[in-house]
């Protein structure tokens, strides 16, 4: 992920912390539920694009589909950022092992200890490609 994104998250999150009225404790369960509300929209808009709903008709397009989304990654940002200062790590961390799981090439794999590795033990490149293949997502 961009660090600008990143940073850009850090700006966001003293902007709300310094906006916010409740205590701290509570403001992270707010943020955590805040996801909830954005995942909603998305559910809204995707029926709009739809028209689903035979009252309202068109109401929204597959741009606002979009534009929801990226609401709901931003606030899942702020959330883990509330949680961690170490969020795009853990963010990377995750990302990786989801890669793995699902087979998708990792170029630079993370060993147990969260570090990025060169290659594997079987002598592979990195992300399992045979040697001398370097493709990368």
């Amino acid at each position: 992920m961009e660090q600008d994104a990143w940073q850009t998250v850090e700006r966001l999150l003293a902007w709300l912390d310094g906006a916010s009225s409740v205590a701290p404790e509570t403001g992270r369960l707010l943020r955590m539920m805040k996801l909830s509300e954005e995942v909603g929209e998305v559910t809204e808009a995707v029926i709009g694009a739809l028209g689903h709903n035979p009252r309202k008709g068109r109401t929204h397009t597959w741009e606002d589909v979009q534009a929801e989304l990226c609401d709901v990654i931003i606030t899942a940002m702020v959330a883990l950022r509330t949680l961690t200062p170490d969020a795009p790590a853990v963010f990377d961390a995750q990302l990786r092992r989801v890669a793995r799981r699902s087979g998708a090439a990792d170029p630079l794999p993370l060993d147990a200890e969260g570090s990025r590795t060169a290659g594997n033990a079987d002598g592979a490149a990195p992300g399992g490609a045979p040697p001398g293949d370097d493709r990368q997502l």
